[in-house]
């Protein structure tokens, strides 16, 4: 993407598309009053793309929808003025903003499924806009939309027509919200999170797609985003926002490279990367942000900032500087490469032995599926197609993977809670699934899971300590005095205090809410502990935190673990080995480093390619690297390589014969049968040709 010349300060509030001043909104939520914005200034040119990026809280989304005119039942700007073409959109007309919206303004929503209406067929939602307006007749619209649905990747669009959003896959509805906001041509795209739930290759694939459709329609955007990596590709200017108020800004490369405000600095420290030293922490960002509810006299950053002073806490810093590049900060970066100093960490787990302690021998998962079907033909979901591997004592196992790919079916079946179709779990030699209840219930004890959503895995009616105490008093463990102490020794141990334990879920935020989950997990001393995309709904601040301690458990409790994530860089830093599923299969294992640094199948290269860099100057990836199209359909795998539908070194080979798991290198294994070559001579097979 060619970016757009940085512009000073003047030269872009002088040909400024929309131009925001002083903003502020507040929140009546009962007698609390919440400001989530407080005196945000920001401009935007014709043909800009500006990138929002700060922690959940931070006001990023709030801001788009006071833009929109769209925000929530009780709140209110209180001050401040936003133009958008000279016109004061600040106490407009109801009637004249409805005429902006989605036409001349449009914004993509993070949650596709809850933006969509389930009753209502895709086509006729694309259409809407169109019909809302008076652009076109509804025959015109109709068919605009299909040509719209084409144009943003979607296959056999004249079919999605008549879909519901349920039928599409969470990258084809996220296709469609773009269609929408699109059809009518806006001048301005407010792009809220529009990816952040995405496989990286689906947002790889929406990101280029955005960009080549601004370029094209000659439209402004904001995309708002906390990965870094995102706005560091796709952005010509950056804005960070903390506790509702701009901290820092410029254009992308400047702010990256000469980084001024000390929570910028904090952010960009707390990414993990696929170049990550896993010898040692992740810096991360102590504490969490201001309640909004309260009055923050000077920086709000500073109750976290290791340089603050007492004019931090006392003074608020206006947002200054040389040029286009401004920030909020009265002890700035002054070294701009300057990182935060990270504990070294050992580089294995304490305890690693040769012995597997989890043995998965090839396990299958078929769900069958109900409705119409051809005489004599039963239909299955093949969510697990024949996995097999072992994870050592002390030993973990990342698997990495597409949604849809089975992974989490596949980390269901490992703690019993799903039955496989075929094939064993065993935990030393003894088999986990198809045994009776009273011998799954002791074996349970060492299986343990840690859940992707943490707000829904915690009962909301118990409090924590009840919710640690459970699975003691299940397993008959200890006098309640005891089994309270333990769960304060649990709590200690994650990081959390004992205050902690007469508190409700709904009271923590989603960072602790995570920090029980682990100490939940880890309540009976298992064995094995099967997380399964542990960090992917938190800020990359609160990400640091989790995974450091994960990695801190696993190494003073010798634990055996198997990771689930579609962050790759994620699994690098945990995992001492690494398996790549693709449609139900294992298709890439082996050694994380050698994996990473190697990768023999195109599938992994691909995945590979794909990860957001954060980093302005990093180059794109060529145009044959990334994964591209659909996952196809579990009911109806490809024949042979069921890869082959995406892969660019596809033959009649893989059409015909499957790829079976073959040593590449003493701890590398690939099912390819032309698997990639690598420079330093290396090969996956020297003679795969």
């Amino acid at each position: 993407m060619n970016r757009a010349a940085p512009r000073g300060a003047a030269g872009a509030r002088e040909q400024a598309m929309l131009t925001i001043r002083d903003l502020s909104v507040q929140i009546r939520a009962g007698e609390r009053t919440v400001r989530p914005i407080t005196g945000v200034d920001l401009d935007l040119a014709r043909g800009e793309t500006l990138g929002i990026v700060g922690e959940t809280g931070s006001g990023k989304s709030m801001t788009g929808l006071s833009i929109m005119g769209m925000l929530p039942a009780g709140s209110s700007i209180t001050s401040g003025s936003i133009r958008f073409d000279g016109a004061e959109l600040v106490g407009a007309d109801p009637r004249a903003y409805r005429a902006l919206r989605g036409r001349r303004i449009s914004m993509v929503f993070q949650d596709s499924l809850t933006a969509l209406n389930p009753t209502r067929r895709v086509g006729d939602q694309v259409a809407e806009p169109l019909l809302l307006h008076g652009l076109a007749p509804r025959a015109e619209a109709l068919r605009r939309a299909e040509e719209m649905l084409a144009l943003v990747g979607i296959p056999r669009p004249s079919e999605r027509m008549r879909d519901y959003p349920h039928q599409l896959s969470g990258g084809m509805r996220q296709r469609v919200m773009i269609a929408m906001a699109l059809i009518a041509e806006p001048d301005l795209l407010i792009a809220d999170e529009p990816t952040t739930a995405l496989d990286v290759t689906i947002q790889a694939e929406i990101l280029d797609l955005l960009a080549r459709l601004k370029e094209q329609l000659g439209m402004a955007m904001i995309l708002v985003t906390h990965d870094m990596g995102v706005v560091a590709r796709h952005a010509d200017r950056v804005g960070v926002m903390y506790a509702g108020r701009l901290v820092e800004t410029g254009p992308t490369r400047s702010l990256f490279r000469h980084t001024r405000h000390r929570y910028t600095r904090a952010l960009l420290d707390s990414i993990p990367s696929l170049e990550q030293d896993r010898g040692v922490e992740l810096s991360s960002i102590p504490g969490s942000p201001p309640d909004p509810a309260e009055a923050v006299p000077g920086c709000r950053f500073a109750p976290r900032c290791a340089a603050a002073t007492d004019r931090c806490r006392t003074e608020r810093p206006p947002l200054e500087g040389e040029g286009a590049h401004v920030f909020a900060c009265w002890n700035p970066v002054a070294d701009p490469g300057m990182a935060v100093p990270a504990r070294a960490l050992p580089l294995t787990p304490a305890g690693v032995r040769a012995e597997p302690r989890l043995e998965v021998v090839d396990l299958v998962q078929e769900h069958p599926v109900s409705g119409w079907r051809p005489k004599g033909r039963r239909r299955t979901v093949k969510a697990v197609s024949r996995v097999s591997f072992t994870v050592r004592a002390g030993e973990t196992l990342g698997l990495v993977g597409e949604s849809g790919c089975g992974k989490s079916s596949l980390g269901r079946m490992l703690v019993a809670m799903d039955r496989p179709t075929a094939g064993e779990v065993r935990l030393e030699g003894a088999k986990v699934s198809g045994v009776g209840r009273r011998e799954l219930g002791a074996r349970r004890a060492k299986l343990q899971m840690m859940f992707q959503d943490s707000g829904a895995a915690l009962d909301p009616k118990m409090t924590i300590g009840t919710i640690l105490r459970e699975p003691l008093a299940i397993q008959g463990i200890g006098t309640a005095a005891e089994r309270t102490d333990r769960a304060a020794a649990l709590l200690d141990a994650v990081g959390l205090g004992p205050s902690i334990l007469e508190r409700y879920p709904h009271e923590l935020s989603g960072g602790q809410r995570q920090r029980v989950g682990l100490a939940r997990a880890l309540a009976l001393d298992p064995d094995v502990l099967v997380a399964d995309e542990p960090v992917s709904a938190l800020d990359v601040s609160i990400r640091s935190q989790v995974l450091n301690l994960m990695r801190t458990q696993q190494r003073e409790r010798g634990l055996s673990s198997v990771v689930i994530s579609h962050d790759l860089a994620v699994v690098r830093y945990l995992s001492d080995r690494v398996g790549v599923m693709y449609l139900g299969k294992i298709v890439e294992i082996g050694a994380t480093d050698e994996v990473y640094e190697r990768p023999a199948h195109p599938y992994t290269a691909g995945l590979l390619a794909a990860v957001p860099v954060a980093d302005p100057d990093a180059p794109a990836p060529e145009a044959g690297e990334r994964v591209r199209g659909e996952l196809p359909s579990p009911l109806d795998p490809p024949s042979g390589c069921r890869f082959r539908t995406r892969c660019p070194l596809a033959t009649d080979l893989c059409a015909a014969v499957e790829p079976t798991l073959e040593a590449v290198g003493a701890v590398h294994e690939v099912a390819c049968h032309f698997p990639l070559q690598h420079e330093d001579g290396d090969a996956t097979e020297e003679d795969a040709a």
